[in-house]
């Protein structure tokens, strides 16, 4: 009996060990999570402890989609949708606690998320597609890391970066975005906008020097932005 009371007693102290276990405790151990929705670029829902959850990422800030006082910002809806291809094309996803608050304000799940083993933060800061922002200590544990990432998108001048004043320290800067739309046809005929249909089936169009541009397989090129928009394709950038 004794041993019995022992060996549940043991149990419940490593609780978070146990297969299937979504609390990692505040170290840098990880859990296997299935994410349900992607709601923006630095926010998604998770299946956590039996139920659905918001999580928002730790350390990092994305423009915004549907926010109720900014509603969509400038690159939003880009952010948005590499935060989703990142989850949708990997084989796992893990999450991942600090070692401070685990909720917010608005009682959402504060996290690291992993694709296959690569930080999904660290991703988007390096693709200009996010900003260092909302560190509050001792949640800090990848700061450094994060922005050094953030440091060579700077460098790059891609993604929120591109726009001089857009990314501040207070948030993102609406006025100071400006896109000057360019068609780029060549003298030699040389058609280089790549036209992309993505899984949730949208139309874009990928211009080169953004930052999706290398890494898009298009379905169709075109020699001019009217050309893309005429074949129903919207910009990446909007």
């Amino acid at each position: 009996m004794k041993t019995f009371i022992l060996v549940i007693t043991l149990l419940l102290l490593a609780g978070c060990n146990l297969p299937g276990a979504t609390d990692t405790g505040g170290t840098t151990d990880r859990a296997t999570v299935e994410v349900t929705e992607v709601i923006d670029g630095d926010t998604v829902k998770i299946l956590y402890e039996g139920k659905e959850t918001t999580v928002r990422y730790l350390l990092v800030d994305t423009p915004e989609t549907n926010h109720p006082r900014f509603g969509e910002q400038p690159l939003g809806p880009e952010a948005t949708e590499r935060n989703r291809e990142l989850i949708e094309q990997a084989q796992r996803i893990e999450i991942e606690f600090d070692v401070g608050d685990r909720f917010d304000d608005y009682d959402r799940l504060l996290a690291y998320l992993y694709a296959d083993g690569d930080s999904i933060q660290k991703q988007l800061l390096e693709e200009g597609y996010a900003r260092v922002a909302y560190v509050f200590p001792p949640n800090t544990r990848y700061i450094d890391d994060f922005r050094d990432a953030e440091s060579k998108a700077k460098d790059a001048e891609i993604g929120i970066w591109e726009y001089e004043n857009y990314s501040t320290d207070r948030g993102f800067n609406e006025d100071a975005y400006r896109h000057k739309e360019t068609d780029i046809q060549t003298d030699d005929g040389d058609c280089r906008i790549k036209g992309n249909i993505n899984r949730s089936g949208n139309k874009i169009y990928h211009m080169p020097g953004t930052p999706s541009y290398e890494g898009t397989n298009p379905e169709q090129w075109f020699c001019t932005e009217q050309q893309a928009r005429d074949a129903g394709f919207r910009s990446s950038r909007q």
